[in-house]
C-alpha cells in the first residue's frame, strides 16, 4: 500500500467518508453495459441457482433454477442465459471500421501495410465482485465443451444448441479479465476501490454494500456506521437486510427460506408426476377426478416455482441496484486520456475472437501449451507495466504516488545549457537543471523519460548540483528532432515546470517466442507428437 493510499484511508476514517484516490476514471465504462448478477448453489461449485441479467436497470431479466440438482433445469437456465447474453455480445460484431496495420508477408518476410477490420465497439460485462468474475470463467469452462444433440445423439444430457457458444465467449471474457487494464469484464468492487479509499481493509472492500456505504453514506450517518449496517444488520427473521453480492448466498437465507421452498417444490413435482401417472391409468368414470388432480398438482408446481423466483429476486435485486449505483458514481469521473487506447486493445481482442468463431476454429483448449501460456504471461506483464505508466501520466494524484516512491520527480527549470555530442555529426545534448522537492532514486547515467512533453523525450541523469539543495541536472538525449538545432518547444526553457519519470511510458514486450511446433521436448515437443484432439466443430459454434 502506497503512502498516499494509507493517508487517504486515515482521512476516510477521520471524515467518515471515502476519499478519492484518483482525479479521473482509469477504466472504460460503456454507454450500455450488460450487468450480470449470478447466484450459485451452496455446497456445489458451478451449479447455478439464479441470475439477474440485462442492460436496462429498470427491467432486468430474472433467471432461476428451482431445483439445481436437476440437470434438465440447469441446462434450461444456461439456454436462457445464452438467449439473454449472446444477442448483446453478437450485436457489436458487424459494425466495423478499417485500420491499416503492418503484417509480415509470408513470401518475402517483410512488413507490408494491410487493411484490417476492427469492431467499432465491443461488449462490456459488469459483475458485482471478483468472485463473480471467477464464476463467469467457471461457467465458460463448463459450457464450451458441452455436447449438443447434433454433436452426439446418444448423449445422456445434451446441451441446448447455443450453450457451447456462450461458453466460448464467457471463457474469452474471463481470460481477458486477467489482463491488467482490460475493461471487457469488470467487477464493480474492484472498480470502486481503485478510485476511492475507504476506512476499512482491502478484504472488507470486497463487500459491495459496505464499499458503497463508505463512498456515499446516507444523510446523518458516517461511512463506518453505514458499512456496519450493510454487513451485519438483519431483520426479525434473522436475514441480512443487505444480501451478499454473490455468487454465494447467505446461509441463513438458505436454511430458513430457500431450503423449505425447494422442498415444497420437490413435493409438488412428485405429486404432479403421480397425478400424471394416475391420469394415464384412469379410465371411464375415474378420468375427471384424475384430470382435476393433475390440474391441482400443476398449479402447486407453478406456485412453488413462483415462490422460489420471488425469494431469489429478493436476494438479487439489492445487488443489481448496487451495481448500477456504482455505475452512476463512476460516470461522474472524467475518463483518463489513455483509457481509449486500452479500450481499443479490448476491441481488437473482441474482433480477433469474433474472427476465430466465424472461421470455425475449435473451442479454447482445456490447458494451454507452453508457448501460449508464456505469451499470455508476457502480455499480462507488459499490460501491467503499461497500465501503471498510463495511469500516472493521466492522473497527477497517481503521479504523486510515484514521486513519493522515488520513481519520478517534478520541479522548475532553473538553467538550460546547450551542449552537443562529440560524434562525427554533432547532435544537441542540452543540460537542463531542475529544482525539485522530490527525492528520486537515481544513479548517475540512469535513463529517464519526460512526462507530458510535446514528444516522447528521453534523458540521462547527470547528477546533483553542488551547493544547491534539490537541484538536479539531466542531459536530453532524444525527442528534439533530427537536425543540429532542436525543434521548437522540444527543449524546456527556464521557468518551465517539468516532470521526469524513471519508468518507460510505452513498455514493450520481450523477444518473440517460437511456434508451438518448434518447441523442445521439455516444453511440449518434439514436433509431430500426438496432442489432445479438439471437439469437432458444428454449425452451433458459428455466430
Amino acid at each position: 500500500m502506497s503512502l498516499i493510499t494509507s493517508l487517504a484511508r486515515m482521512e476516510a476514517v477521520r471524515d467518515g467518508r471515502a476519499r478519492p484516490l484518483t482525479t479521473v476514471r482509469h477504466r472504460h465504462l460503456a454507454e450500455r453495459p450488460l450487468v450480470l448478477v449470478p447466484l450459485t448453489t451452496a455446497g456445489e461449485a458451478g451449479a447455478p441457482l439464479g441470475a439477474l441479467v440485462g442492460t436496462d436497470r429498470d427491467a432486468p431479466r430474472l433467471l432461476v433454477v428451482a431445483q439445481p440438482r436437476d440437470r434438465d433445469l440447469r441446462f434450461a437456465f444456461l439456454a436462457e442465459l445464452a438467449d439473454a447474453v449472446l444477442p448483446y455480445v453478437e450485436g457489436f460484431a458487424d459494425a466495423v471500421e478499417t485500420e491499416e496495420r503492418k503484417e509480415t508477408d509470408p513470401e518475402t518476410g517483410k512488413k507490408v501495410p494491410v487493411e484490417v477490420e476492427l469492431c467499432a465497439e465491443a461488449p462490456q460485462l459488469l459483475v458485482p465482485g471478483t468472485a463473480a468474475v471467477e464464476y463467469v470463467r467457471l461457467l465458460g469452462r463448463s459450457m464450451r465443451f458441452r455436447r449438443t444433440a447434433e454433436q452426439d445423439p446418444e448423449a445422456a444430457y445434451p446441451a441446448p444448441p447455443r450453450v457451447p457458444l456462450l461458453g466460448r465467449w464467457l471463457t474469452h471474457f474471463g481470460e481477458r479479465a486477467r489482463v491488467p487494464g482490460s475493461s471487457l469484464l469488470l467487477p464493480m468492487t474492484q472498480l470502486l476501490s481503485r478510485h476511492w479509499a475507504t476506512g476499512q481493509s482491502n478484504p472488507e472492500d470486497q463487500h459491495l454494500g459496505s464499499l458503497l456505504a463508505w463512498i456515499a453514506p446516507p444523510p446523518g450517518s458516517t461511512g463506518a456506521e453505514a458499512a456496519l449496517r450493510a454487513e451485519l444488520d438483519r431483520d426479525g427473521d434473522g436475514l441480512l437486510r443487505c444480501p451478499p453480492a454473490g455468487p454465494a448466498t447467505d446461509p441463513a437465507f438458505d436454511n430458513k427460506r430457500l431450503a423449505p421452498a425447494t422442498s415444497r417444490y420437490d413435493r409438488a413435482r412428485a405429486e404432479a408426476t403421480e397425478a400424471a401417472a394416475a391420469l394415464e391409468a384412469a379410465g371411464g368414470a375415474g378420468a375427471p377426478m384424475a384430470r382435476a388432480r393433475q390440474r391441482a398438482a400443476a398449479a402447486a408446481v407453478e406456485s412453488a416455482e413462483r415462490e422460489i423466483r420471488a425469494l431469489l429476486e429478493s436476494q438479487l435485486r439489492p445487488t443489481w441496484d448496487a451495481v448500477w449505483h456504482g455505475v452512476d458514481l463512476l460516470r461522474e469521473l472524467r475518463a483518463g486520456e489513455r483509457v481509449a487506447d486500452r479500450w481499443k486493445r479490448d476491441r481488437w481482442s473482441y474482433t480477433t475472437h469474433r474472427d476465430r468463431v466465424r472461421a470455425g476454429e475449435p473451442p479454447q483448449p482445456r490447458r494451454d501449451d507452453a508457448v501460449t501460456a508464456a505469451r499470455k504471461l508476457a502480455t499480462r506483464e507488459t499490460a501491467l507495466a503499461r497500465l501503471d505508466a498510463q495511469e500516472a501520466l493521466d492522473d497527477p494524484l497517481v503521479m504523486a504516488t510515484r514521486r513519493l516512491a522515488g520513481e519520478a520527480f517534478a520541479g522548475e527549470v532553473i538553467e538550460v545549457v546547450m551542449e552537443y555530442s562529440t560524434a562525427k555529426v554533432p547532435r544537441p545534448r542540452p543540460l537542463v537543471t531542475v529544482r525539485t522537492d522530490d527525492s528520486p532514486l537515481l544513479a548517475e547515467g540512469a535513463k529517464i523519460f519526460r512526462a507530458h512533453g510535446a514528444t516522447a523525450q528521453t534523458a540521462e541523469f547527470v547528477g546533483p548540483v553542488a551547493g544547491e539543495p534539490g537541484a538536479l541536472t539531466v542531459r536530453l538525449t532524444g525527442g528534439m528532432g533530427r537536425g543540429k538545432v532542436p525543434d521548437a518547444g522540444s527543449v524546456p526553457e527556464k521557468g518551465d515546470r517539468v516532470c521526469w519519470t524513471l519508468f518507460e511510458h510505452s513498455p514493450r514486450g520481450g523477444p518473440e517466442l517460437p511456434d508451438p511446433e518448434r518447441t523442445p521436448w521439455t516444453h511440449g515437443g518434439p514436433p509431430g507428437e500426438a496432442v489432445e484432439a479438439p471437439d469437432p466443430v458444428t454449425p452451433e459454434d458459428h455466430l
